[in-house]
């Protein structure tokens, strides 16, 4: 690959963005396509769409060249596509794969003869050559001949600012030999490290594996918390001590529940597959069971907490500290904050929240706004639940005026109080 290699990424969200920049930093010509006309018009005006890419790396790339379009069409002469379209479960939990379909099937008639299609969206095993290989060859096309296809998986995490995108080794593997060279000589300039395995099937497991591993252990430790409380044992320093073992052991910590795109989707995409071939993912069931009940979990604790102070929930005032799914981001998939406010107002509680980054929310087609936090709100209310532990937060000030703090991330490790209460 040369200076001039001209370049499609599909799909301009928190993976697609990201990688387009990466991309022409590497000296591409790069050509975004998303099918939403607003996040386009957006990015052709110099305003970024996700929280870790600023305006002026997105102003700076189309000052320098970079093209941002809802056309396919632009893609007829690309020598690399990358597909970064959301892959979401159905309701029924299994996989909903609709938009590598379209995308594929958009792609199939425009690009051409010795192009390398890499799909980065989450897939089940199997996918990339059963789906994506399915539709670039419905024309006649052979894979690794005429196409060359694989798998690489995204591995962005949202708000770290340790491991840009490109810093984090990029696992990648072809649906034939042949792709796979293809696709490294892609993207070789682009990331520090290409991490190379046998088969786009492997690359794909390899996704799963991860984001697996973590629902699973994060399940373990949140039923650990549970027996914790129950034997009036401090969890968090079990866990730092536990992790002083310099072999064999790995900390995980607890939380309200899991949230993003990844960990609590991913597993599904296994467990649908390995269903098809007759297995029973029992340890990953068990884990989503114990991971979606831990926001009922903290509001019982509430519950207990308020009790004890001769409050009812029902008629009490509860102030929520965080609606996004992880610190210093405003992405709110799967927030457990959700699941939170919404089981709250089951209690007829008067529920209001206050996030940096999340401006407003949308629960059941109830409207929320995010309040202003100040010392007389943080006082005026009965409970308040530190749900996502933003670095903005001055837990110190929460501490010193709130009459009850909930605090389900630990953030309050170096304070001391009887009106902190931890998960």
């Amino acid at each position: 690959m040369t200076d001039t290699t001209r370049v499609g990424v599909v799909g301009l969200g928190y993976v697609g963005l990201p990688l387009s920049i990466a991309m022409h930093r590497a000296g591409y010509e790069v050509v975004g396509v998303d099918v939403d006309t607003e996040t386009v018009e957006r990015l052709q005006d110099g305003e970024s769409t996700v929280s870790d890419i600023s305006d002026s790396d997105v102003a700076a790339a189309v000052e320098e060249g970079i093209t941002f379009t809802t056309e396919y069409s632009a893609l007829a002469d690309v020598d690399g596509v990358s597909i970064c379209v959301p892959t979401p479960l159905r309701k029924t939990d299994t996989p909903d794969l609709s938009f590598v379909i379209d995308a594929a099937e958009r792609l199939a008639p425009m690009v051409p003869d010795g192009c390398t299609v890499i799909l980065e969206s989450t897939v089940y095993p199997g996918a990339t050559n059963e789906v994506v290989g399915e539709a670039l060859t419905e024309n006649g096309a052979t894979v690794g001949e005429d196409i060359y296809l694989a798998f690489s998986p995204e591995r962005i995490d949202p708000g770290n600012e340790e491991y840009g995108p490109t810093e984090i080794p990029k696992v990648l593997g072809g649906v034939t030999q042949a792709c796979g060279d293809h696709a490294v000589a892609l993207y070789e300039p682009v990331f520090d490290e290409i991490v190379r395995v046998e088969s786009a099937t492997e690359a794909e497991l390899v996704k799963l594996l991860e984001n697996t591993f973590r629902a699973v252990n994060i399940g373990l430790i949140n039923e650990l918390a549970q027996i914790a409380h129950e034997l009036d044992v401090n969890i968090w320093n079990a866990i730092d001590a536990a992790a002083t073992k310099p072999f064999g052991f790995m900390p995980f910590y607890p939380g309200p529940g899991l949230g993003g795109h990844c960990i609590p989707i991913d597993p599904f995409y296994l467990t649908w597959k390995a269903s098809q071939q007759g297995i029973d993912t029992r340890f990953i069931h068990l884990a989503d069971t114990v991971n979606r009940e831990m926001p009922g979990h903290v509001v019982q604790r509430v519950v207990e907490q308020l009790n004890d102070r001769g409050v009812a929930l029902s008629n009490a005032e509860i102030l929520v500290l965080g609606a996004a799914y992880k610190p210093d981001v405003s992405d709110t998939r799967e927030s457990p904050a959700i699941d939170i406010i919404n089981e709250l107002e089951d209690w007829n509680a008067s529920v209001a929240y206050h996030d940096p980054f999340v401006s407003e929310l949308d629960i059941l087609g109830e409207r929320y706004e995010s309040i202003e936090l100040t010392t007389d709100r943080l006082e005026g209310v009965d409970c308040v639940v530190l749900v996502t532990d933003h670095s903005q937060f001055d837990i110190g000030e929460i501490v010193d005026h709130s009459s009850l703090l909930f605090d389900t991330r630990n953030a309050t490790a170096e304070h001391a109080g009887d009106n902190i209460v931890r998960l």
